[in-house]
């Protein structure tokens, strides 16, 4: 113990006297070590749930229930509509800025991305179909004797069965 905190000069409080301090300090330990009231506080109830019942689903808060399919095309909406909201702000600004909020400009600033990312969608899509059409051309050059060997392995199904096709 530290020297100024030591038992012996430890002061009582003002106000009161050494036997009342004693008196509540015996209350105080004697309140601590009371044995616990008869009336539980807590109840924890053992009884098996049953397996079904005849209340109806409930929907929780949340993404509403819907296939994997749905929930994913959702959120692909949600993230597209979002993406809008910075070329908005900044079509804003600018037309605040330059004070020329007419129809028309208004008109070209919207239709834009759209006039632009139409075709450039429809040229990828062109693109990824075309790619299946033509096949790799491979070219090799041997010096020697040369033994070429083709093999195609399907395995389809639960059960699988392989199917080699040598050449």
């Amino acid at each position: 113990m530290h020297p100024d905190t030591t038992p012996n000069t430890v002061q009582p409080t003002a106000g009161m006297s050494d036997d009342v301090a004693a008196a509540e300090a015996r209350r105080i330990i004697a309140d601590a070590y009371r044995p616990t009231p008869a009336t539980p506080t807590a109840y924890r109830d053992d009884t098996p749930l049953p397996a079904y019942g005849s209340a109806p689903p409930v929907v929780q808060p949340g993404t509403p229930p819907m296939s994997q399919r749905a929930v994913d095309a959702g959120r692909l909406m949600l993230t597209g509509g979002l993406a809008t909201v910075p070329p908005g702000l900044v079509a804003i600004g600018l037309l605040i800025a330059s004070e020329h909020a007419d129809p028309t400009v208004i008109g070209m600033i919207c239709a834009a991305p759209a006039a632009i990312a139409v075709p450039i969608l429809a040229i990828a899509r062109l693109l990824r179909r075309a790619t299946g059409v033509v096949p790799d051309v491979h070219h090799h050059h041997y010096n020697g004797p040369v033994r070429h060997e083709t093999t195609i392995t399907h395995t389809r199904g639960l059960i699988a069965r392989t199917h080699n096709d040598l050449d």
